[in-house]
């Protein structure tokens, strides 16, 4: 018996980046891109293994050396575009964001269950790790683009920042390319209390 189900949501790629490694979130846009087990080649959250950070600090020391499940973030542009509002503005460039892919189709995007699959028809299949919390750092680029509306970012995106994610198997992915959405098999959890 399957421990992942299809779901009937199907979404579009309709934006991809490419974060090039150093001191900016910011992305380049791309019309496709190739991701091995490290993810996207010589960007800024590339590889199997990372240094933990800020967001693990209650488990590891900051630095310390774990897996990286947080190689690509995912965005929803249906939930960019309510941002987007929130923020007094007509869109959202996800440049700005530090966006890998942003899709179009699935509501509710950024509390997809962890462990859930994004699988395009050739195979390439990418695993949501967690919602990604909203930051100050896409906050910095929108500020200097749009001056006066990046303190608003993190309060406009909280709840739609959409997930971080990791390569399960390899591929690429290019503009127009569909992903359908697999979900653990699995009641919520609700944990028993004596």
């Amino acid at each position: 018996m399957p421990v992942l189900r299809e779901t009937e949501f199907v979404a579009e790629v309709v934006w991809l980046g490419h974060v090039p490694f150093g001191q900016s979130l910011r992305a380049q846009s791309v019309d496709s891109l190739a991701l091995d087990f490290s993810g996207d080649s010589g960007a800024r959250h590339e590889g199997v293994n990372r240094a933990s950070c800020v967001r693990v600090k209650n488990l590891y020391p900051v630095g310390t050396e774990i897996r990286n499940v947080r190689q690509l973030s995912i965005l929803s542009a249906e939930e960019m575009s309510i941002i987007a509002s929130e923020l007094g503005s007509e869109s959202l460039d996800p440049a700005f964001l530090g966006a890998s892919i942003v899709l179009k189709g699935i509501p509710d995007f950024t509390h997809v269950p962890p462990s859930s699959r994004l699988q395009i028809a050739d195979g390439l299949t990418l695993t949501i790790d967690m919602e990604n919390r909203p930051c100050v750092l896409p906050g910095r680029e929108i500020e200097a683009d749009i001056p006066g509306h990046g303190a608003a970012f993190k309060p406009a995106a909280t709840g739609r920042r959409g997930v971080t994610a990791w390569v399960e198997r390899p591929g690429s992915v290019s503009l127009g390319d569909r992903m359908a959405l697999y979900v653990p098999d699995q009641r919520g959890w609700t944990p028993l209390r004596a």
